[in-house]
């Protein structure tokens, strides 16, 4: 455990990330998603023409926010940001479907499922790092572009891009180490869907 305060984070280099949709397909298979429910997507941004084309991936899920904007906003208080680590997790029996946190969310990062109407999203899957061990999306990545720990030991930059909030403001617990192209690329928060 960690002493109350401390932000869990994820990191990520985006200069060898390959797109491979591992780290998708990793949670997807874990949390046993339906078709339409991502809590992690990678998107792909281009820029410019032959021969001179610039490309970046961005892996992107919950940053569990420093001021998680979703916590904010839910009536039912089904959204809460755990003491020990940060880390923004959702009681989805105590979801009323609203949707408020969906549309809170700058990153896109809230699910709706499709079969409950109820909102989801990552979990950092807590059940995993209780026992120590990192989420499914770290673990499956081949080239290793991603990885977890406590925010304030992590080297990295903050998460900026065009399209992307300022991160001072919402304070996104993720770390990354930029591609060249990075700032050029307007990253958004779009993604595939499933």
């Amino acid at each position: 455990m960690s002493p109350p305060g401390r932000q869990r984070a994820f990191f990520f280099d985006q200069r060898y990330c390959t797109a491979c949709q591992a780290c998708h397909m990793a949670c997807k298979d874990y949390h046993d998603h339906p078709v339409g429910v991502s809590w992690r997507r990678v998107t792909t941004s281009q820029a410019g023409r032959y021969p001179s084309v610039r490309v970046t991936h961005l892996s992107q899920a919950c940053y569990h926010c420093g001021q998680p904007p979703c916590v904010a906003v839910c009536p039912q208080g089904a959204l809460q940001k755990r003491a020990a680590d940060g880390v923004v997790v959702l009681a989805a029996d105590q979801c009323g479907g609203c949707q408020a946190c969906v549309v809170a969310c700058p990153y896109g990062a809230i699910a709706t499922d499709p079969i409950s109407g109820r909102s989801s999203k990552c979990d950092f899957c807590v059940a995993l790092l209780d026992t120590g061990e990192p989420p499914v999306c770290v673990s499956a990545c081949p080239v290793h572009v991603l990885d977890v720990g406590w925010l304030d030991a992590m080297a990295g930059e903050p998460l900026q891009a065009p399209g992307l909030p300022d991160p001072d403001v919402l304070r996104p617990a993720v770390r990354m180490r930029r591609h060249r192209h990075h700032g050029s690329l307007d990253h958004g928060s779009g993604g595939p869907e499933d």
